[in-house]
């Protein structure tokens, strides 16, 4: 009789030892002489418990975690190959309140699948989107993505339907579909955890999506420091073939720069040139990769559509708030007790992810800032945390929840110097083209340096280059940057060393 036992080979495993975690589980059963099948799953996308060891039990999985090399034996002591009790027992993963308490749409096989078998895929319902979207006209896909309310997930939140619809209407020879797995937030990695663990469902959105608009190929533009990513699509892309129906798909290995998460500066680099924006208009869905009408998506987006085309955008569109409809999975990071990928409707509170999910601060101590959306989003004090989390709701209190990246911090933390950081960030990775993004931002290090040094008098001047930023400058990184630094200086008026700032001046 031979056992299965699936231990991860998501990058957040792998750096807390999965591959030792394998090598001593088939070195103790081959020493006991027990036959056992190791599959490399995905992660669940709870890291404190990583390395999390399940194995099949009639017809369910037992997991185990956080395990190390030298719990091994015990397992086998324990009898874990058949669900034996043990200090490490977890149960059920499903039952995991962590995991219960989620809703798993475009993350529903990762962790359960093995992302190398293109046959465990389609058991486990892929590919079923894709079947129904060959039986439909390219009017009729669009249609149901437009009704399933599906927005962008890399930040812009734009519908992804009306896109598509653009690209189908603009008359070409050619076009195509981009994925932007350019996954440079701080604090997310949900792209990442998709790719790792469930890749083809990756290129059957895109597939879809080329059905869609007309296009026969695409790419995937992976930022370099996913090694692991990339070789999973590669491999994805190698076993795919013919079931793709004639889509080519190329995994393009990004050069490192945060500023080719914006699209047009994405599509430069794809071309060979160096990865700076693009005025706009054109929009890319009339004139994008090399002149061509281009959907732009990512990976997120693309890997919701296949749930959508296979249910029924009816299905899909449950889920939600107001005009914030679907799941997004959140990605808790940062001073938080268990830190992990949390896919949930809209509609939660932040407190309820930080608190029911997230367990507080990691310190112990109480929360003070949550910074959500990457290095450009606002910091959000306790004030706020019960804000309804959907695009809407944020964006009314001046904050944005781009690609569900939470960073939290405890009451240690100086507020002014996170601001000088985002500031510092935006200086450091800008691609130079418009001078509010280039100069501005070297500017507002300095003039932060001199507030932190006792200049309060400065605030206003701060303030002013901030405006002049978001106004001025041609894209996102420039005009983001003013969200954490204002956030900051409004919530946290005190570590500026002003009790009271009124926006003009200072009382």
């Amino acid at each position: 009789m031979s056992y299965s036992v699936y231990i991860p080979c998501d990058a957040a495993a792998l750096a807390l030892g999965a591959d030792r975690v394998a090598e001593a589980v088939a070195a103790e059963a081959k020493a006991r002489d027990v036959a056992v099948q190791i599959i490399r799953n995905g992660s669940r996308g709870m890291f404190w418990v990583e390395p999390m060891v399940e194995v099949l039990v009639a017809n369910h999985r037992v997991a185990y975690g956080p395990v190390q090399p030298a719990d091994v034996p015990s397992l086998f002591e324990a009898d874990f190959l058949v669900g034996g009790p043990h200090a490490l027992c977890l149960g059920r993963p499903e039952d995991i309140p962590y995991l219960a308490k989620q809703s798993r749409v475009s993350l529903r096989r990762v962790g359960v699948v093995d992302p190398r078998s293109f046959e465990d895929y389609l058991s486990n319902g892929g590919g079923k989107g894709l079947a129904r979207a060959r039986l439909m006209t390219p009017e009729q896909i669009i249609g149901e993505v437009i009704y399933s309310g599906l927005r962008g997930r890399g930040g812009a939140a734009f519908p992804t339907g009306v896109k598509w619809r653009t690209v189908f209407e603009t008359e070409a020879e050619r076009k195509y579909i981009i994925c932007n797995a350019d996954e440079g937030d701080s604090g997310s990695f949900s792209d990442r955890m998709l790719m790792e663990g469930d890749p083809f469902c990756l290129l059957e959105g895109m597939a879809i999506a080329g059905l869609a608009v007309g296009a026969k190929s695409g790419y995937v533009y992976v930022r370099s420091e996913y090694p692991h990513s990339i070789a999973a699509l590669q491999s994805a892309v190698a076993v795919a073939g013919e079931w793709l129906g004639g889509f080519d798909v190329e995994i393009r290995k990004a050069a490192g720069a945060y500023v080719c998460g914006e699209e047009t500066a994405l599509l430069e680099s794809i071309e060979g040139k160096r990865g700076i924006v693009r005025a706009k208009p054109p929009l890319p869905a009339i004139s994008g990769l090399f002149g061509k009408p281009t959907v732009i998506n990512n990976v997120i987006t693309l890997a919701s559509i296949p749930d959508i085309l296979a249910y029924g955008a009816d299905s899909y569109h449950e889920f939600g708030v107001g005009r914030s409809r679907g799941t997004l999975p959140f990605q808790l990071a940062g001073n938080i007790r268990y830190g992990g990928l949390v896919e949930v409707p809209f509609g939660l509170t932040l407190r309820e992810l930080l608190y029911d999910f997230g367990g507080g601060a990691r310190s112990g101590r109480p929360l003070r800032a949550v910074q959500v959306g990457g290095p450009l989003g606002a910091y959000l004090a306790e004030g706020q945390f019960d804000t309804v989390l959907g695009y809407e709701e944020f964006a009314g209190i001046g904050a944005a929840l781009g690609h569900g990246g939470i960073v939290a911090f405890d009451d240690t933390v100086d507020m002014a110097r996170q601001a000088r950081y985002s500031m510092a960030f935006c200086a450091h990775e800008s691609c130079g083209k418009c001078t509010p993004c280039r100069i501005g931002s070297t500017r507002g290090v300095e003039v932060i340096d001199r507030i932190m040094a006792g200049q309060v008098e400065k605030i206003p001047l701060l303030r002013q280059l901030c405006e002049t930023m978001t106004h001025g400058s041609l894209c996102a990184m420039g005009g983001m940057t003013s969200y954490p630094v204002l956030s900051a200086l409004d919530s946290f008026p005190e570590d500026f060393g002003s009790l009271v700032d009124s926006g003009n001046g200072l009382v």
